[in-house]
């Protein structure tokens, strides 16, 4: 499993996970929900207490992933798979242009 914390103009705002099954979760944090009720990331996960899960990486996420030449260096750079899109996720987007940006979990066992 591996998580990411999402947030939004530097205010934590949830929290994307990859389960070991390879489904994708997103979950706002409650916090933000009360605070930040009409601040949503992307119009189709409006801010709520609903989980989000998909089988792929959701389009909003995906989108922040480079492409192209950029996508080669970053794959090349760091060694991930340019199908790992979770891994690109988290190795790519901790200072993304824009308000998200994405910062890794790191877990113990790895």
């Amino acid at each position: 499993m591996r998580q990411a914390k999402i947030f939004y103009d530097a205010i934590c705002c949830g929290l994307l996970t990859e389960t070991d099954d390879g489904e994708y979760t997103f979950a706002y944090d409650e916090a933000y929900i009360n605070d930040y009720p009409d601040q949503f990331i992307t119009f189709k996960m409006p801010v709520n207490n609903e989980l989000y899960t998909d089988n792929r990486l959701f389009p909003f996420f995906e989108g922040l992933i480079p492409e192209g030449w950029l996508l080669n260096i970053a794959s090349n750079s760091w060694k991930i798979n340019r199908n790992d899109r979770m891994g690109l996720l988290m190795a790519c987007c901790q200072n993304c242009i824009g308000a998200v940006s994405v910062e890794p979990i790191i877990q113990e066992n790895e």
